[in-house]
């Protein structure tokens, strides 16, 4: 009998854009300085341990935009924008956008709370809870089959206070 050979795992790595000012419009919120040293930070971290083929994904929110900026310059890659992605985005938004689990890359997600918090638990836990995601925080997920079963593994998960 021949074996059924593993599939290649997905490297999904969910990062909350860093802390932003106050005001409206929502959308043109930017990073505090606060949150440019937390992006920055978080960026370098990400740079020593990404894969070269990943792939960087950002909601179109300036807060967002700014932060996949910040892992852009370190790592000398593009991002892209993702109206998928954007505050107010559905779990299976977020999941059809990045091909969950089927992507042959890693991916790199920048988004918004509740949404990151939303798709975590349901990745881990198999249901939608409102799971808390700090600002400029990291969770990182691989998807794997293991004796015929899709799995899902919590890699890391990060806050720039700790990098």
């Amino acid at each position: 009998m021949t074996p059924i050979p593993e599939r290649a795992v997905m490297e999904l790595v969910l990062w909350r854009h860093a802390e932003a000012e106050i005001g409206e419009p929502d959308l043109g919120r930017q990073l505090t300085s606060k949150g440019e040293k937390q992006a920055r930070r978080m960026a370098q971290w990400l740079h020593a341990h990404l894969p070269d083929s990943a792939r960087i994904l950002a909601s179109p929110a300036m807060r967002a935009q700014q932060t996949a900026q910040a892992l852009a310059e370190v790592s000398h890659r593009k991002y892209k924008t993702l109206e998928a992605i954007a505050p107010g985005a559905s779990v299976q938004d977020v999941l059809r956008a990045i091909d969950w689990p089927n992507a042959k890359s890693a991916v790199v997600v920048v988004g918004h709370q509740p949404t990151l918090g939303y798709v975590t638990s349901l990745l881990l836990a198999g249901s939608e809870q409102p799971w808390s995601i700090k600002k400029a925080g990291v969770w990182w997920l691989q998807s794997r089959s293991r004796d015929r079963e899709q799995q899902v593994v919590l890699r890391a998960v990060i806050n720039p206070d700790l990098v």
